[in-house]
């Protein structure tokens, strides 16, 4: 065995995937030695939680053990293989933990209810009262993106696959709802200065 082991640490990440997909425990032994640390280190960097990583790099080895058969080193290398699967699997979990879209009706009870001075309170107020005709003149395309951005705290290129809509459409709507608001919201005088 230590003969077998020390031939396999000399084989190439090819290599030792073509014996992983003949059921070869010791050549998934070296691979797994080999790239551990940069599975978990992508894994955490993602994710931030080392408990987590741990699963995920696990999870990235069982599918390159089940899928090392279908490996092609035309494609990629090994590494970067493997490091697409870690990366896949922690989107997943990201994808999984999102939060939800708030509801553009729901926005109301968001707002604090009560605030530290009397004058902060009613410059909420006044400026809610501002924001909600201005929130209900914008088309309801570009008022979700807005609020999926600003409230929910999506990037354009999510907002483009929860609205199931290209990247460039969702950040059209989203510069159109803020130069609107702005259009709306701050007076000609103010941005002539």
């Amino acid at each position: 065995m230590v003969m077998w082991t020390s031939h396999a640490d000399r084989l190439d990440d090819s290599a030792l995937l073509a014996a992983m997909a003949l059921g070869d425990h010791k050549a998934a032994t070296v691979f797994v030695r080999r790239h551990q640390r940069a599975v978990y280190g992508l894994a955490y960097t993602m994710c931030h939680d080392p408990l987590l990583a741990q699963d995920l790099a696990q999870q990235t080895f069982e599918r390159v053990w089940r899928h090392a058969g279908s490996f092609d080193s035309r494609r990629a290398s090994a590494k970067v293989w493997m490091l697409t699967i870690t990366r896949r699997l922690c989107l997943d979990v990201y994808k999984a933990k999102k939060a939800v879209p708030i509801d553009p009706a729901d926005l109301g009870l968001l707002m604090p209810l009560a605030l530290d001075a009397v004058e902060d309170t009613v410059i909420a107020r006044s400026e809610m009262q501002a924001l909600r005709p201005a929130l209900a003149a914008l088309p309801l395309d570009q008022r979700r993106v807005l609020l999926l951005a600003s409230i929910g705290g999506h990037t354009a290129a999510e907002i483009a696959e929860i609205e199931h809509i290209p990247l460039g459409t969702a950040k059209t709507r989203l510069r159109a709802a803020l130069i609107r608001m702005r259009r709306e919201l701050i007076p000609e005088s103010v941005d002539n200065v």
